[in-house]
């Protein structure tokens, strides 16, 4: 096709930087993706965890109507 020149070398620049970052996001998804997730609320005490960190039996009864 008449008209066209070859592609500019910024422009050539820039779409390399583009398609690299794009690999690079890529390559984080997949690296997320196999990382095995112990637990998803490791964040949350259990009530156990909470009793013992409180220095009270986790076997004792709620306070309720007795």
């Amino acid at each position: 096709m008449p008209g066209r020149g070859p592609q500019t070398f910024k422009k050539r620049q820039k779409e390399q930087q583009r398609k690299e970052k794009q690999q690079e996001k890529m390559a984080k998804r997949l690296q997320r993706k196999d990382e095995p997730n112990a637990e998803p609320d490791s964040d949350i005490a259990s009530p156990e965890e909470v009793a013992e960190l409180m220095g009270i039996s986790a076997d004792l009864p709620e306070h309720g109507n007795s």
